[in-house]
């Protein structure tokens, strides 16, 4: 038996990466008006961004209940060496909250770690893809969850908002409210900063911004990990994944993924994002 690794729909792995690894998935809640989606199930990233652009709705979002990550836990802790539940930033789902608390009604037979990342997205993703490697390579649960507080503390995640009125209406803006508040017509550029959004720096055109991304992950060297996230359809997104490639280790590649739902109603239409695992000094 081997450790299990779980996260949350927030991740916005790869399907291809999820079934290749074994990582088991706990979806979040997408709300448009009285109707209810539990991410990448009940609803797909096309039918979600068609409904976003194409109606008046706006989508709202919620954490898993402590009961889904309950049923998730005893689906799997039998035929495992223990379990590293790995999340969205506590600061700003209350998805973490959900797993502590699931982890903490269980009999503790087994060991169960859960892992604040204070990411978003691939941020989350690429730590969570790391482990599952390391799981699979016979790692301990200690050894996976320690690589999970590492590497985290190692993933910078970057994005550039072509339409700002989704993030401001989604509400998860913290210390980038003021800034956003004031940008006009210009293009903004957000990251995680201690699991909350901060400014990072504006544009006047979008291109522009996902040029700032580019040099902002450049200027760091060569990296351990890449990935490039986008929401709606972009030639910026595979320009970007071809070439940044170049800073990977020879046999790392860029993970190109969409932004799925939950972090995409924040994002909105025509968002890029980049997040990558700094090299250890």
């Amino acid at each position: 038996m081997a450790v299990k690794i779980v996260t949350d729909s927030t991740a916005d792995l790869p399907e291809e990466i999820v079934k290749k690894l074994g990582i088991e998935v706990v979806p979040l809640n997408l709300h448009f008006g009285t109707a209810t989606f539990k991410d990448g199930i009940d609803i797909s990233v096309d039918e979600f961004y068609d409904r976003l652009i194409n109606t008046n709705e706006f989508p709202t979002t919620s954490q898993p209940s402590v009961g889904d990550f309950l049923e998730k836990y005893k689906e799997i802790i039998d035929d495992s060496d223990g379990i590293v539940s790995i999340h969205i930033s506590s600061k700003l789902s209350g998805t973490f909250n959900s797993a502590t608390q699931a982890r903490d009604s269980l009999d503790g037979k087994k060991k169960i770690e859960v892992i604040d990342t204070g990411q978003v997205s691939m941020g989350i993703g690429l730590v969570v893809k790391a482990c599952a490697e390391a799981a699979i390579g016979g790692s301990t649960i200690d050894e996976v969850a320690n690589l999970s507080k590492e590497l985290s503390m190692k993933t910078e995640c970057f994005a550039a908002i072509d339409n700002i009125e989704y993030l401001r209406r989604g509400g998860r803006i913290g210390r980038a409210a003021e800034f956003i508040g004031t940008l006009l017509k210009l293009k903004p550029m957000i990251t995680l900063k201690d699991g909350l959004v901060d400014k990072l720096g504006r544009a006047r055109t979008f291109p522009k911004a996902v040029a700032a991304l580019e040099k902002i992950v450049r200027d760091y060297g060569s990296v351990e990990g890449l990935s490039v996230m986008y929401s709606t359809p972009t030639p910026f997104a595979e320009k970007l994944s071809a070439s940044l490639g170049e800073l990977l280790p020879e046999k790392e590649s860029v993970v190109l993924t969409r932004l799925g739902p939950v972090i995409g109603a924040h994002g909105g239409p025509g968002a890029i994002g980049i997040a990558m695992i700094r090299k250890s000094n």
